[in-house]
This record gives structure tokens, sequence and C-alpha cells, in this order.
């Protein structure tokens, strides 16, 4: 007994991923198969076919490929808007400082059907409902990743000890020159992270955008549209990449940090 307690928080965690994983495992395994029908979503016969052949249904790979241009905008966009507003948050001195503060987490803590029913009515009020389509589900989608942002980076630069900027600064290096060399670099790994965040909720969200895609169709809207009359196991392939993708940024990031922090050591 005393040799589990002393490892309980250890199968607790072990617990807890093994739950997390599995239906990712699920996933996995479905993107080898060959189900005898598409009505029916089990494990039959392994196959190599939906690797091979990802864009047997091109409809998908074009919803994959609008998700993925979304995607990419919204986070170049976001990142950089909402990293601004992170600095001012953080290093300046405002009028209605606090009341942002609150302001920028209301976006997160509204439901999705919230957040979209009022960028629809937006759109509309705009004279845009009748262009619903790529444009507006990319704006919609900067607007929700927005707050996410700024809520990484700040947490990012609230840990970082402002006297290595003043210690540049006594080197004679000018502001342009400490935020380059000094500030950004120890950002950096907050901005990484945010970005990668807001395309992760861009890629995933459905709610916001099928209330404002008009007849744009993206890769989670394709999903919920083929799982009416069967999901190919393209879709499995898909999320498996997606997956394999972000398994091996996090590792590299990983890797990268602890060569680093090696060579500091010597």
């Amino acid at each position: 007994m005393r040799w589990f307690r002393e490892r309980i928080v250890l199968f607790l965690g072990i617990l807890v991923l093994v739950y997390t994983f599995v239906p990712i495992a699920v996933v996995v395994l479905m993107s080898f198969n060959q189900p005898k029908s598409r009505l029916v979503y089990r494990f039959d016969k392994f196959t190599l076919a939906n690797w091979l052949h990802p864009c047997a249904d091109p409809s998908m790979c074009q919803a994959v490929g609008k998700s993925i241009t979304i995607g990419l905008s919204a986070t170049v966009v976001a990142t950089i808007l909402g990293s601004m507003m992170a600095f001012a948050l953080v290093r300046h001195e405002f009028a209605g400082r606090s009341t942002m503060n609150l302001i920028i987490f209301l976006p997160m803590a509204s439901p999705e059907i919230v957040m979209g029913s009022s960028l629809l009515a937006l759109f509309v009020a705009a004279g845009f409902g009748g262009q619903l389509g790529f444009w507006t589900i990319l704006i919609a989608h900067i607007m929700f990743c927005i707050s996410f942002v700024v809520v990484t980076v700040r947490a990012r630069l609230a840990g970082l000890d402002d006297t290595l900027e003043q210690a540049a600064m006594d080197l004679y290096a000018n502001p342009r020159q400490t935020f380059w060399r000094v500030t950004f670099p120890l950002a950096f790994p907050g901005i990484l992270g945010a970005a990668l965040l807001s395309f992760s909720l861009s890629f995933d969200d459905f709610i916001i955008t099928n209330l404002n895609a008009g007849t744009t169709v993206t890769f989670p809207m394709y999903v919920w549209g083929v799982a009416q009359r069967g999901v190919p196991m393209q879709v499995n392939v898909v999320g498996t990449m997606m997956f394999l993708i972000s398994v091996l940024i996090v590792v590299g990031g990983e890797v990268n940090n602890r060569r680093r922090r090696r060579a500091l050591a010597l």
C-alpha cells in the first residue's frame, strides 16, 4: 500500500492520458481501415489505400485546402494584432486598461453559438448577408482567435524580467535593437504557442463557421455533411496527419530547447 500511495499520482496521470488518447488511437486505426459499408463504422480489413489515395473524394481535399488557407491567414493576422495588444496591455499604462483586460476574456467565455450569431448579425447589418463565404469566415476566425493570442502572449510577457532590456539599453542598444535582440526572442515561445493555438481553433471550428460560411465548405463542415451518409476513411487520414504534425512541432520545439540549454550550460 505504501508503494501504491507513493505512485498514485503517476497512475492517475497515466489513466487520464489513456482516456485522452483512446479517441486519437481510434482515428489512427480507422485511417488504415477498408470497411465493408460506409454506414457501419468498424474496423474490417487493413489497407493502405486510404493513405495512397487521400483525395478519393475531391470535395474533401478542397474543403481541407480551404480550412488550411483560412487557418493560416487567420493565424497570421490574429497573432500580429493579438501580440501588439498583449505588449500594450503589459508594458503601458493607459485609461481603460483594466476594462480592456476584462473585455479580452468575453469572446473566450461566450458560447460559440452566441459569437457566431452575433457575427452573422453584424455581417447582415453591414450589407454582407448575401455575400457570406471565405472572407466572412476569415474575419470571424480572426475576431475570436485574437483573444486567445492576447491571453497567451500576455502570460509570457508577464513572466519576463525587464532588467534584461534595461541591461541591453545600458550597453547602448537603441529601443529597436533591444526589442528584436532581447524582448522578441524571449517572447517568441509565447507568440509561437499562441499561433499554433489559433490555427488549431480556426481549423477545428464548426459552429461559428457554419453560421457565416454561406456556400463555402470547410473541413469540419464537410465531415458534418458526409456523416449523414457515411464517413469516408480518408477523413481519418486527415485527422491522423494533423495529429502527427502537431506532435512533430511539439517534439521539435522540446528538442530545440534542450539543445539550447545544453549549449548555455557549456
